[in-house]
């Protein structure tokens, strides 16, 4: 686009997409970062997405700013603005750029740049890197800060802001801050004297964004545990969960030692292996503990046999599975809602566990002190469906709002408990006609407390069974514990254009693309309602929402609607109604690829 060009169109302001290629290892989050919480001290709507390799060190990495006025935090399939920083991915970064937009280049780059429908700016980043007052060990790490500089000039961002979201990156180092902050100061003036603005991209100060912060939902996870009275914590690494025991353990300190003396309440186990922390977890969890782990597909499969035991055996226990791309290994780096139907029936013979699905990272906090309760309540295995999108990436998220009710431990019978039964007791007899028993722990001193928790066939007293008769009552039990959950779990969100025939339903971290989406399709002329699960089973508000439309889009990030196979199995009479839309490259959905998709359903 020329100046001319520039000239007749009208500034973009706040409404792109910046995306930063750079090299696995290289230092560049840092600056990437202090951009982004940048754009959010400003009062912009922002959401980052990092797009990294997991095998090796050196390797091409991409990081993504959505810049939005709107509030829509979805991925982009194109990019308004890109900082290339790495040679080896320069020619097919290139073609992501969209018309008109901008292209920032070390000046040292000699590769050619064949278009010219863009704006480029080159940069001096070895020069103004070389005259940094550090090491020359970090010169290439603070080299990044030149485009951080560049971007601030070029765009309007306020270097107050840079200011504040470095002092929050590096907790008040103010060696660090200074260092960093001179490069990004250096290229700003740099900028200021030597480029002219060509392209139409800026951003401009919004009302400050008060209710919100700046994080991720595998911090948030953690934190929400941590306000739910987690105790135990047994975990093994596997990207992308591995941060969310992580956080435990920097945040735990912090809140979970004993104001008397000083010992801390809780108990962090990195096991050898994923069996070993989900059998820490489940015994634990008969221990009475409020106990978890997090992991992802790879691990989920080592699990199952243990997940089995939970739901028979009747095991309260919490399972985050931050899901990533497979089957086998995958794409440990990408994310996906590809572990759903494993989920929903982990375990070998007729099981069904409860999934809780948090569709923004502020859900993240909630879901995370309401799994135990609702884990301990229904006594059972409990999992958090969330992902890689979600539980790595930062968002823009509406603050936590902490616990008002206190934990709900369910049918516990301690010692008083069992004297006015006058030693009526048994583990799983269902008294109260809600098939949910009543249960001891261990350090309950009465000695009628004590039972088996069995994984073989078992009758009402947890006596070994292999009566038909029995078998069969208990399992039936099981599956109406199962359907009493229905009304325990998080119902559905959902949002109505009035008498409509179509709809879609979603859930997670497709929620920002497909509400995105349904807004451009209103726009269009063309009118959905909305429903956004939040757990299985499903309530009657799904049922009715799903009968009252001729046809429902069912979203996902796989490749074989797994959630629609779900919805289809829970009702079958409406089969005909749902309609799979799903997609799976390793990406989070666009926008931009569900309209895309449903519009040629429409035209078919």
């Amino acid at each position: 686009m020329s100046s001319t060009q520039k000239e007749a169109g009208k500034d973009i302001v706040n409404d792109f997409c910046i995306t930063f290629a750079t090299v696995n290892g290289s230092g560049s989050q840092t600056a990437n970062i202090t951009i982004l919480r940048a754009l959010f001290k400003m009062g912009i709507p922002i959401s980052g997405k990092n797009k990294f390799p997991s095998n090796i060190q050196g390797l091409p990495t991409w990081y993504s700013i959505r810049v939005s006025k709107d509030g829509y935090l979805g991925r982009l399939e194109e990019d308004d603005i890109l900082i290339c920083m790495n040679p080896a991915s320069f020619e097919k970064d290139l073609a992501f750029i969209n018309p008109g937009g901008v292209l920032f280049y070390p000046d040292d780059f000699k590769h050619p740049i064949n278009r010219d429908d863009i704006i480029t700016y080159p940069m001096p980043v070895k020069a103004l890197a070389k005259e940094a007052d550090v090491s020359p060990a970090l010169r290439d790490y603070i080299a990044n800060m030149v485009y951080v500089g560049m971007l601030a000039k070029m765009l309007g961002i306020d270097m107050t802001a840079i200011l504040e979201a470095l002092d929050f990156q590096f907790k008040g180092k103010q060696k660090a801050i200074d260092s960093n902050y001179i490069v990004a100061k250096s290229a700003y003036e740099w900028a200021a004297a030597n480029l002219e603005k060509k392209d139409r991209y800026v951003v401009k100060r919004m009302k400050p964004l008060d209710g919100y912060i700046m994080t991720d939902g595998n911090t948030a996870g953690a934190l929400g545990s941590i306000f739910g009275g987690v105790q135990f914590v047994a975990w093994y690494p596997i990207t992308p969960a591995s941060t969310l025991p992580e956080a435990l353990i920097e945040y735990l300190p912090q809140f979970r030692k004993d104001p008397e003396t000083g010992k801390n309440t809780y108990a962090v186990v990195q096991a050898e292996d994923e069996l070993a922390s989900i059998g820490m977890v489940i015994g634990a969890g008969f221990g009475g503990l409020r106990a978890m782990t997090a992991t992802s597909g790879p691990g989920l499969s080592l699990m199952t046999e243990y997940a089995g035991l939970a739901y028979y055996a009747e095991v309260p226990s919490v399972i985050w599975d931050v899901q990533r791309v497979g089957p086998s290994t995958g794409l440990p780096t990408r994310t996906a809602q590809s572990d759903m139907m494993m989920a929903y029936t982990l375990g070998h013979g007729d099981t069904q566990h409860i999934l809780l699905i948090p569709g923004s990272v502020t859900e993240c906090f909630e879901f995370g002190w309401k799994s135990f309760d609702l884990a301990e309540r229904l006594q059972t295995l409990v999992f958090v469906m969330t992902d890689l999108d979600f539980g790595m990436n930062q968002w823009m998220t509406k603050n936590f709002e902490y616990p008002d009710q206190p934990l709900d431990r369910g049918k516990i019978l301690w010692e008083a408990d069992l004297e006015r039964l006058d030693g009526v007791w048994g583990r799983y007899v269902d008294v109260d006609g809600d098939a949910i028993p009543y249960r001891t722990l261990p350090g309950n001193l009465d000695p009628r407390s004590a039972y088996m928790a069995r994984g073989t066939g078992h009758d009402n007293h947890a006596q070994y069974s292999e009566d038909p008769e029995v078998w069969e009552a208990n399992m039936d039990r099981l599956i109406r514990k199962y359907n009493i959950a229905r009304s325990l779990v998080p119902g559905p969100i959902i949002e109505q254009e009035g008498s409509v025939k179509w709809a879609l339903i979603t859930y997670g971290s497709s929620d920002p693309a497909v509400q995105e989406a349904r807004a451009k399709l209103k726009a269009d002329g063309k009118k959905f309602n909305y429903l956004r699960l939040r757990a299985v089973p499903f309530c009657d508000d799904v049922k009715n929402f799903i009968a009252s439309h001729d046809t429902v889009y069912v979203v996902e990030n796989n490749r074989d609607g797994q959630m629609n196979q779900i919805l289809q199995m829970a009702y079958p009479q409406f089969a005909g109604k749902l309609v799979s839309i799903a997609h799976n490259d390793g990406l989070p959905l666009s926008a931009k690829w569900i309209m895309r998709t449903i519009m040629a359903q429409e035209a078919k």
